[in-house]
């Protein structure tokens, strides 16, 4: 009885020490498992992080261009804007030049008009002095 005693014992120190080992088996593949889950979330959301940058570069890329196109369309429309305000001035001083003129032509006709006047006062007075004569000389 005795050795079956002690052979019980030795089994149930083997089955303990057999259960520890499994224990520590399953908590190694535990822990392995758990790193290895790690490593992929990492992984994914590296994965993931990486094609959101990716997709917000190509946006970031696309509205410098736009920019840039932008920024070109202003200067050439400030260009534009600054000949159409010199073309405008030139046009004003024509046009000031033109009125000018207008007036000039409209001061020399009543200068005209004016001498004309004053000659045929002068004409008809000549005329009235020439027939006084005329008259005095015949009678």
């Amino acid at each position: 009885a005795p050795v079956v005693l002690v052979q019980s014992i030795e089994l149930k120190a083997a089955a303990c020490v057999w259960w520890q080992i499994l224990y520590k088996f399953t908590v190694c593949v535990h822990q392995f498992d758990q790193k290895r889950r790690r490593r992929e979330a990492i992984a994914a959301a590296t994965s993931l992080t990486e094609a959101l940058v990716d997709h917000l570069n190509v946006g970031v890329a696309q509205a410098y261009v736009n920019q840039r196109k932008l920024d070109h369309e202003v200067k050439t429309l400030q260009v534009q804007a600054g000949q159409f305000a010199k073309q405008t001035a030139q046009w004003i001083t024509m046009v000031e030049g033109f009125n000018q003129a207008l007036k000039e032509i409209g001061d020399v006709e009543n200068w005209a008009r004016s001498i004309e006047m004053d000659m045929r006062t002068i004409a008809t007075a000549l005329e009235y002095v020439h027939k006084g004569h005329l008259q005095a000389a015949s009678s």
